[in-house]
């Protein structure tokens, strides 16, 4: 079959950039039959499609080396992290964000320069900040006023002079779920700019021998489909480093960035700007301000996790029971759920479901996609629309690739599902299977 007669792939802005459809109409993913995937890695799976990430991950780098050369793009590994997801990200050129110890052992076990990594957090514990000097993290963000002190003295007694970012809140609100707004005043993230915080941070940082000022972070939220949030957000942090950090404290900002929470489509109606959207208003409006307010364009470094993880996945299920409450509601449940992919359940955060194995099949019925735990709330996808669904065949939920496997757990003892690297017809294992061993293996008898 030629390309011009393949099948049209339904749902493509959501899908990974590699999908296709079989002349049958059976989602393919990396050049892989997804039936294929099943029998041989069984359900639920996760699958990667390496040539989405490494698309994605030159996109957002493109984009702000043409609209912002003195750039760096970090791959935000809260999204998603193992050892050779991190190696395929590192072969890519992206720079990292870390947000704990475990991070920064899988990121030093995977051969990451860990100069080219930065350490978030709200509240790092001592060996958390000891490990991160010692392994020479390149940058740290401090969010505290203990911290500064805790980080000051583990630093003198390593002897090193260790390079910081502040946070800093802005007081800017993305709209976003009221769980995932990260830029407010009433947030536990960043130093507060209006309540004299930040200020008071900057000038601690400057006053402290082995910290070296290196410039200010912000992050509003996840996911911001719209731009306005950014640009409002560089104006009053622009405003800050002018008048504040080198008006009155008398200090240069080399470094500047304005986080992440670039948004993807996890549904059909949903249309996130494109990176180069993105980098462009963070740009032009950076360096407006920094002219209009004659300082020194600063080095900008980018967080994009979300954006190019999440599409880069699809989770697939098999289907198992099926129960029809008449006049109310179909539920058709699947073997995986809240365990592998709680964010319906946490945020309510919607996504499409997609009959794998019957691709072009007309739409039938509206269902409820229940996962197999304990819980009422234990519901992947609601109302959605689908062929009437039969046990044993195929489901496939697209834009699976972020968050769900770093917030999965053992609820019910459930095991974590296996995760494979797929590309040129090849599949490749990642993480196998967690089996009743792994699940008791840190027990004490």
């Amino acid at each position: 079959m030629t390309t011009t007669d393949a099948p049209p792939l339904p749902l493509a802005h959501v899908l990974p950039l590699s999908a296709t459809l079989s002349p049958e109409g059976v989602l393919q993913i990396g050049g892989c039959d997804v039936r294929d995937l099943a029998r041989e890695f069984g359900t639920p799976l996760y699958v990667y499609d390496v040539q989405s990430i490494r698309e994605l991950a030159a996109a957002w780098q493109t984009a702000f080396a043409e609209a912002y050369p003195d750039s760096e793009v970090l791959y935000a590994s809260k999204a998603y992290l193992s050892r050779p997801f991190a190696r395929l990200i590192d072969s890519t050129g992206l720079s990292f964000d870390a947000v704990s110890e475990g991070e920064l052992e899988v990121l030093s076990a995977a051969g990451v320069d860990l100069q080219r990594v930065y350490l978030h957090g709200n509240n790092k514990t001592p060996s958390e900040l000891s490990r991160a000097v010692e392994l020479g993290v390149g940058r740290i963000v401090i969010d505290g006023f203990d911290e500064i002190a805790l980080l000051e003295t583990i630093a003198g007694e390593a002897g090193v002079e260790q390079p910081v970012l502040l946070r800093v809140s802005p007081g800017i609100d993305a709209h976003t779920h009221a769980k995932t707004t990260t830029g407010i005043l009433d947030t536990k993230f960043g130093l507060p700019i209006e309540t004299g915080a930040a200020e008071r941070a900057v000038s601690a940082i400057l006053e402290a021998p082995h910290l070296e000022f290196r410039g200010i972070h912000t992050h509003l939220g996840s996911p911001i489909f719209e731009l306005e949030p950014y640009r409002l957000g560089i104006q009053v942090l622009a405003e800050f480093i002018a008048d504040v950090c080198i008006g009155k404290l008398g200090t240069e900002v080399p470094e500047f960035s304005p986080g992440g929470g670039f948004a993807v489509a996890y549904l059909r109606s949903q249309e996130p700007p494109a990176p180069s959207v993105y980098a462009n208003a963070i740009a032009s409006t950076l360096q407006t301000e920094a002219d209009s307010r004659g300082f020194p364009l600063p080095h900008i470094s980018l967080e994009p996790g979300r954006s190019i993880a999440a599409r880069s996945a699809v989770a697939l299920y098999t289907v198992g029971n099926r129960k029809e409450v008449p006049g109310i509601r179909t539920f058709v449940s699947v073997d995986g759920g809240m365990a592998d992919n709680i964010r319906p359940a946490m945020y309510g955060s919607p996504y499409e479901a997609l009959a794998a194995e019957r691709m072009l099949a007309p739409t039938e019925e509206t269902v409820t996609i229940a996962g197999k735990y304990c819980e009422t709330g234990d519901v992947l996808a609601h109302d959605v629309q689908l062929p009437e669904l039969e046990a044993g065949e195929l489901l496939a939920m697209p834009a699976a690739g972020a968050y769900q496997l770093s917030m999965a757990s053992n609820y019910n003892l459930a095991y974590r599902p296996a995760v494979i690297l797929v590309e040129d017809g090849d599949a490749k294992l990642m993480q196998r299977r967690e089996i009743a061993a792994d699940m008791m293996r840190l027990d004490v008898d």
